[in-house]
C-alpha cells in the first residue's frame, strides 16, 4: 500500500522551485542534497516516492536546467566508495553524466573541489574527463572556510576558484555524496557573479529530514537512522523559530553553520534572503503524505535495516560499534527490535531446524518462504527458486536441468580455482533461464522473476558480495545475521 503520492509532490516541487527561480529575479544555484538518482532511501519510508523523483522533477523544467557535477579531490585520491553501488565517486561522476544526459538533462560540467597539483589521482582524473570531451573547473582548499568571512569573500578566498560558465537559469549542483563540496561551488559562484554585475541566488534541495513532520516522526528518525555514521541529528531550526514562530525540522549541520552562511549571503549579495536554515529548502515532500500510518510503520521498518547492516558492517571492520549503539537507541526510542521484521523471525527459526544458512523472503502477498544451503546451491539461491515456484504455482520439483548445473559446478572448482560448487543466486538464474528454454515449468518460474522487486529478505548469515549484488538489482531488500556461512576467514 502507498502512503505517498508521487504526482502531486512532482507537480509541487516543480511549482516551488520556478518559485525560487522568480524571487532571485536571475541564475538558481540549487544544491541537491541526498541522492539524484536511485533515492531507494526515500522510496523505502515513503512507499509510492519513486527513486528518480528528484530528475523526474528537472525534467519537466529541462529547458531551463543545467547540471554541475562537484567531486572532492580527497575522494578521488582515497578511491572513496559508494556503499550503495560499491564504485567510487569518480566511477559514479560519470555514471551520473551518462543517466542524466540519457533523460535529456544538459550537464554543463564537472568542478573538482580541494584541487591541488600535488593530488596525481585528481590531475589523471581531470584529464580523463577531458579526454571525454568534458568541462572541468578546479576550485581550491581556502583557508579559514567558512567561518573567516573576509578570506573567504575576496580574491584570496572565492575568488581564486575557476568560474564556471553556465547558460541556463537554474543550474543544478550534485555530487556522488556527502562533503563533496556543493554549497562551496554555489557561493563560488554567487561571489563570481557579483563581481559581474549578475543577479544569482542560492537554494537547496534535500528531502530529508521533512521539515514541516514533527521532530520524532518516524520517518525523520528513519533519516537519522541513514546518517548515523556521520553523527547527523535532526532538531528544531532555531532560526526559524525565532524569525516566525513556528517549529519546523532541520539537521544540527545546517544549523549550525547558518550564522556563517547567512553572513556570507550578506557580504555577497547586500543582505541574506533568508532568516533560517529552513528558508534555504525547497522540499515539498511533507505535503505529499497520503497515508501517515504506511509511512510510518515503513520507517520502522527501514531503522530495523538500517540497524542489522550495521551489525553486519561492524562484523566485517567497516563501521564502529558506535554506529550499532546509535541506531539501538533509536530503535528503543520507537519501541521496535529486531523480531519486528518479519523474515528476521522466520530464518532464524528455519534455522535451528536446518543447521545451515538459511534465507527467508516475503512476497508481496504475505506468504514468506524459505530456502536453505546445499551442495547445490546458496541459500538465497535456493530461496529464488522456492518463490518462484510459489509464485508460479509449480509443485516442489528440480526447475533446473542437472546438465545446467554440472557444467557451472565443473568451471567453479576445475577450472576458476573456488572452494565450494554451490551455485551463488546469479548463478542458479542464469541456470534457470538455459533450462527454460526447453523445461515449460522453468519458464513459467522464470516469468515470475519480476514479483520479487520490492520483497523482504534475511539471511542466517553474511551474503556473499555476489548474492548481494543480484539481490540489489532485482530491487529485494536484504537484511541478514552478521555471522558467516563458512569458518574460512577469507570470504567474499
Amino acid at each position: 500500500m502507498n502512503g505517498f503520492d508521487n504526482k502531486k509532490y512532482l507537480q509541487l516541487q516543480t511549482k516551488k522551485i520556478k518559485e525560487r527561480v522568480q524571487e532571485f529575479g536571475g541564475k538558481l544555484y540549487l544544491e541537491f542534497g541526498g541522492k539524484l538518482f536511485d533515492d531507494y532511501h526515500a522510496s523505502r519510508v515513503l512507499p509510492g516516492f519513486k527513486p528518480d523523483s528528484k530528475v523526474a522533477v528537472l525534467h519537466a523544467i529541462k529547458e531551463q536546467v543545467e547540471v554541475v557535477i562537484v567531486i572532492n579531490a580527497e575522494d578521488i585520491a582515497q578511491n572513496k566508495l559508494r556503499g550503495d553501488l560499491g564504485i567510487t565517486y569518480h566511477e559514479d561522476v560519470l555514471r551520473l553524466y551518462d543517466l542524466l544526459t540519457s533523460r535529456g538533462l544538459l550537464v554543463s560540467s564537472v568542478v573538482i573541489a580541494q584541487f591541488s597539483s600535488d593530488n596525481a589521482p585528481a590531475v589523471k582524473f581531470q584529464r580523463k574527463l577531458e579526454n571525454l570531451g568534458l568541462k572541468v573547473y578546479r576550485h581550491y582548499h581556502i583557508e579559514g572556510y567558512p567561518a573567516n568571512i573576509s578570506k573567504v569573500v575576496s580574491d584570496e578566498g572565492f575568488g581564486k576558484n575557476d568560474y564556471i560558465e553556465t547558460s541556463r537559469k537554474v543550474v543544478v549542483v550534485t555530487a556522488p555524496g556527502p562533503g563533496s563540496g556543493k554549497m562551496a561551488t554555489c557561493l563560488s559562484q554567487l561571489y563570481h557573479d557579483a563581481k559581474r554585475g549578475l543577479k544569482s541566488g542560492y537554494a537547496k534541495y534535500e528531502t530529508f529530514p521533512i521539515w514541516n513532520l514533527p521532530l520524532t516522526h518516524p520517518v525523520n528518525i528513519a533519516y537519522e537512522s541513514a546518517t548515523a555514521d556521520l553523527d547527523d541529528l535532526n532538531m528544531i531550526d532555531p532560526y526559524h523559530m525565532q524569525a516566525y514562530g513556528v517549529s519546523t525540522v532541520n539537521y544540527n549541520r545546517d544549523v549550525e553553520v547558518f550564522p556563517v552562511l547567512n553572513a556570507l549571503f550578506t557580504k555577497l549579495l547586500g543582505q541574506s534572503p533568508y532568516k533560517s536554515p529552513t528558508d534555504m529548502g525547497v522540499n515539498m515532500a511533507g505535503y505529499c503524505i497520503s497515508n501517515d500510518e504506511v509511512c510510518c510503520q515503513a520507517s520502522k521498518q527501514e531503522v530495523i535495516r538500517r540497524y542489522l547492516s550495521a551489525k553486519v558492517q561492524v562484523r566485517v571492520g567497516v563501521s564502529p560499534q558506535s554506529v550499532v549503539e546509535k541506531l539501538d537507541l533509536i530503535m528503543s526510542k520507537l519501541g521496535i527490535s529486531e523480531s519486528d521484521r518479519a523474515v528476521v523471525n522466520s530464518a532464524r527459526a528455519y534455522k535451528k531446524f536446518a543447521g545451515k544458512s538459511v534465507a527467508a523472503l516475503q512476497l508481496k502477498t504475505g506468504k514468506i518462504v524459505t530456502g536453505k544451503a546445499s551442495c547445490l546451491m546458496d541459500c538465497i539461491a535456493a530461496v529464488f527458486l522456492n518463490s518462484l515456484k510459489t509464485l508460479g504455482r509449480i509443485p516442489d520439483i528440480p526447475l533446473i536441468e542437472p546438465s545446467a548445473i554440472q557444467p557451472i559446478q565443473n568451471l567453479k572448482t576445475s577450472m576458476l580455482g573456488e572452494v565450494s560448487s554451490e551455485l551463488n543466486a546469479e548463478e542458479a538464474l542464469i541456470a534457470l533461464s538455459v533450462s527454460a528454454s526447453i523445461n515449460s515449468l522453468a519458464r513459467r518460474a522464470f516469468e515470475q522473476l519480476p514479483k520479487l522487486r520490492g520483497c523482504q529478505m534475511h539471511t542466517t548469515t553474511i551474503p556473499s558480495a555476489v548474492d548481494e549484488k543480484i539481490c540489489h538489482k532485482l530491487g529485494i531488500q536484504l537484511t541478514s545475521d552478521d555471522s558467516y556461512p563458512t569458518t574460512r576467514v577469507y570470504f567474499k
